[in-house]
């Protein structure tokens, strides 16, 4: 249970932006006994949060992030605004993890942008504003900065402190990791640094590393992206491989990763979530600015862009091969979180395979626990993904999938049944036993 401690005027810490990282790092501040506005410009947001319900799936310690935000609110060590005032009043620190998304390819930065005027309108002599957004690498010191000093009237680096930080949670595993997942940080000067260095120290054992300048965790940051975005990409064309010489990618996958030297990602549906899709396109508007290329990465980009359509295609080509087509077939497809046991829905490339089918003709019926979603394929009903229909497709795993009696999904399936598991997370010679003509991606 969070207890309750003395509280002082313009000590408390703000939270910029209560999305799947603001609301857990607010939250785990609350759990040092630190007090916390949360400031977010989502009405409907702030509205569920002061009723002590978010959609999140986090725990601390098997506690559920809900239960936390209950007691965090009621003990008044979070409170959730969407008034910056208050924030202005009360707060000495602010923490921004408002996000840059990207539209068409390119950086989109009016949310961030517009925090940050809020904040500057407000600042005091001495505050400190901690960035943790995914950035374009500059845009603290090019973008950041001068917002915060020309709605101020205040310097960066003599009036107030100003740093950087990357972000680098799991979602799912946020608290655990704001506690031990190493940080790299950087500030305008030392004095900056070592203010938002303690700050952080109140949730975090782990080691903080002092970069040379901001730039280079922003850089670094956008670069362990783009790493994992390419090393998938290479699995994906591995899956492609495997499929035709017709071997099993998962277990060739198993096999070369008991090399001590090598670690290969798995296929799947394609990349999805906030930050990987979006990495390279944090590097383009440098790219252009430089005048060069970086075609290595944009090709692995690409490759995981086109995963979904690869899927379709395969579907496609089984249905044709059992006299059936896909502008009138029924699919059943599980999961559209877009990494396994989450509610996160955003750039899935689930979504990306229902709009696909649904635009070449198929009826979809979509089912997952966790994810709440105004998609007109969703339903709440698993019976409609599996009851005559002529595929089903795995494409995020879930826990409540685990215990599916997948043999009885075939009895009630249309003649000549077809499972494709994105996920590996059932077995091959069960779901041939039960009837489907199988295959794993």
């Amino acid at each position: 249970m969070l207890s309750a401690t003395k509280k002082t005027n313009r000590n408390k810490i703000a939270v910029i932006g209560l999305g799947f990282v603001g609301l857990p790092l607010a939250l785990s501040f609350a759990l040092k006994h630190r007090d916390v506005i949360g400031v977010d410009n989502n009405n409907n947001l702030i509205a569920e949060l002061k009723k002590h319900y978010t959609p999140h799936v986090e725990y601390y310690k098997d506690r559920p992030i809900s239960d936390i935000l209950a007691a965090a609110s009621e003990q008044s060590f979070f409170e959730a605004t969407d008034d910056y005032r208050i924030a202005h009043a009360q707060a000495n620190s602010y923490i921004v993890t408002v996000g840059i998304p990207v539209i068409n390819g390119k950086p989109f930065y009016d949310h961030f942008v517009s925090a940050l005027t809020d904040i500057a309108k407000g600042i005091q002599t001495n505050d400190l504003i901690l960035i943790r957004s995914t950035v374009v690498p500059g845009t603290t010191m090019k973008i950041a900065k001068p917002i915060l000093e020309e709605h101020s009237g205040l310097i960066a680096g003599k009036d107030f402190h100003l740093a950087y930080a990357s972000e680098r949670i799991a979602e799912g595993r946020a608290f655990e990791e704001f506690a031990n997942m190493p940080t790299a940080l950087a500030g305008i000067d030392h004095e900056s640094f070592e203010k938002a260095k303690q700050l952080l120290q109140i949730i975090s054992t782990a080691q903080i590393y002092e970069a040379s300048s901001i730039e280079i965790v922003e850089t670094a940051k956008v670069f362990e992206n783009v790493a994992r975005d390419v090393n998938i990409a290479m699995a994906q064309q591995f899956a492609e491989f495997t499929q035709a010489i017709g071997i099993d990618i998962n277990e060739t996958i198993a096999i070369a990763n008991t090399h001590k030297r090598v670690n290969l990602l798995s296929p799947g549906p394609g990349v999805g979530g906030y930050c990987l899709p979006n990495a390279y396109h944090y590097l383009t508007p440098v790219l252009a600015e430089h005048e060069f290329s970086l075609p290595l990465l944009e090709l692995a980009r690409n490759i995981n862009n086109g995963v979904p359509e690869r899927i379709v295609n395969i579907l496609e080509s089984k249905l044709v091969s059992h006299g059936k087509s896909l502008k009138s077939a029924r699919i059943g497809v599980l999961g559209l979180a877009m990494k396994d046991y989450s509610n996160d829905d955003r750039i899935s490339p689930a979504h990306h395979i229902c709009e696909l089918l649904i635009k070449r003709g198929a009826k979809v019926y979509a089912y997952d626990p966790l994810v709440t979603s105004n998609a007109p394929y969703l339903t709440k009903i698993l019976s409609e993904v599996y009851y005559q229909t002529d595929a089903i497709l795995i494409l995020t795993r879930q826990r409540e999938f685990i215990g599916y009696t997948y043999r009885q999904f075939a009895r009630d399936m249309n003649e000549n049944p077809i499972l494709i598991d994105t996920r590996n997370m059932v077995n091959r010679e069960e779901m041939l036993a039960a009837g489907f003509d199988f295959f794993a991606i």
